[in-house]
């Protein structure tokens, strides 16, 4: 049995929603189809998107990225720091003042960021911040294919069609030059997972993202 919830706003002239990946294709391999989907369908979202570590190549990738899967966006908001890659769990107490400084002037309605039980260890310390910081708000968090074989049973998902598929896939192809010669970006590992996921979500498109949703709480 499928339960749907609605996105609420809380307070917020426009839904804001947070966006936090540790380099500069998590976000849109995680989430990007749940994002244009949820563009889709309203116009009132207010997009924050964190990229934590890029690179000169791959920042310009970041930002090429952001602007296409944010195009229908009310408002965003595109940052892309630059911290080491693979050395977050040294690098803990300046990403952990980056959170603290979006803290002070962000309240999101929904925050989208990587799973706790992720492999990475860059990835790791971005969920483990995530919660640390924001402890009163909607978190979903997404899920990356990788080598360490770290997939599990999700809880929460985005059903989508198959326009919304091929639009990520199309965007993160094109986008993300970079990464072509690892054997796992391409076009089929990632179509793979989101038509997997349809299936567990019964969508009607036969797509969907999946997350996993730690702590909700229901108000009537």
């Amino acid at each position: 049995m499928m339960l749907s919830l609605g996105l609420e706003k809380n307070g917020h002239a426009r839904y804001q929603i947070l966006c936090l990946g540790a380099h500069s294709d998590d976000i849109e391999i995680g989430c990007g189809g749940t994002i244009l989907e949820l563009l889709r369908t309203r116009r009132d979202l207010e997009f924050h998107w964190i990229v934590f570590s890029a690179g000169p190549e791959r920042d310009r990738e970041a930002l090429r990225s952001a602007d296409l899967f944010l195009k229908r966006a009310a408002k965003k908001h595109v940052a892309v720091l630059n911290f080491r890659t693979s050395f977050f769990p040294f690098d803990g107490t300046k990403i952990k003042e980056c959170f603290e400084a979006l803290k002070a002037k962000l309240s999101p309605d929904l925050i989208l960021t990587h799973t706790r039980t992720d492999l990475h260890q860059d990835h790791r310390v971005i969920n483990q911040l995530t919660w640390n910081t924001w402890r009163n708000h909607l978190i979903l968090e997404y899920e990356i294919p990788k080598y360490d074989g770290d997939l599990g049973a999700p809880n929460l998902f985005v059903p989508f069609d198959r326009k919304v598929c091929d639009r990520k896939l199309t965007y993160l192809l094109n986008c993300f030059k970079t990464q072509r010669d690892k054997q796992w970006f391409t076009k089929d590992t990632f179509q793979g997972l989101m038509r997997l996921r349809g299936v567990e979500a019964n969508s009607p498109g036969k797509y969907a993202e999946a997350f996993y949703s730690r702590k909700v709480v229901l108000g009537f």
